[in-house]
């Protein structure tokens, strides 16, 4: 795999929006029901990296394989070195090791911007996402069982994080 984590740039939003649209139709890994636009994802992106917060691509040549990003948990100024990260891939580059190449990639830029925090909010059934984060250090924090609706059914929520200093 040739794959490089980088920023994400203008070109790549048709991509990180595929994959969005992909997730929200497809699986519970996002609680959203709502397919987003270009002007959403291109407002989040932009959003974030103004904001001085990473909003990153891996790519395998001209193919966005995945996106990753985190940002403000909650806007208290108790929360401000706390992160949430969201970490989605492609479906054809799925279990190839993209998603852990992004979350370490976030990982250090939060630790290169002073964090102390970073959390996820796993869907609990997701298994491989969960291996995925156990890996990486992050531990299981927390369980709101049924805090999630989609297709038809509850959804347990999963806090994991990570103590980045």
């Amino acid at each position: 795999m040739s794959m490089v984590v980088r920023d994400a740039r203008e070109d790549d939003l048709p991509a990180i929006l595929a994959i969005h649209n992909h997730v929200v139709a497809t699986s519970t890994a996002h609680y959203n029901f709502t397919p987003a636009d270009l002007a959403d994802r291109r407002a989040l992106v932009l959003g974030r990296q103004s904001a001085g917060l990473p909003f990153l691509v891996a790519a395998d040549g001209d193919a966005v394989a995945g996106y990753a990003s985190f940002g403000p948990f909650r806007p208290q100024d108790g929360f401000g070195r706390t992160v949430e990260h969201m970490v989605y891939v492609a479906p054809e580059f799925q279990r190839r090791g993209v998603a852990a190449l992004l979350l370490a990639a976030l990982i250090a830029r939060a630790r290169a911007l002073g964090l102390h925090v970073m959390l996820g909010a796993l869907d609990a059934a997701n298994e491989a996402s969960i291996a995925l984060h156990a890996r990486m250090g992050f531990a299981k924090v927390g369980l709101m069982p049924q805090a999630g609706y989609k297709f038809g059914r509850y959804l347990d929520l999963l806090w994991m994080q990570i103590v980045l200093d």
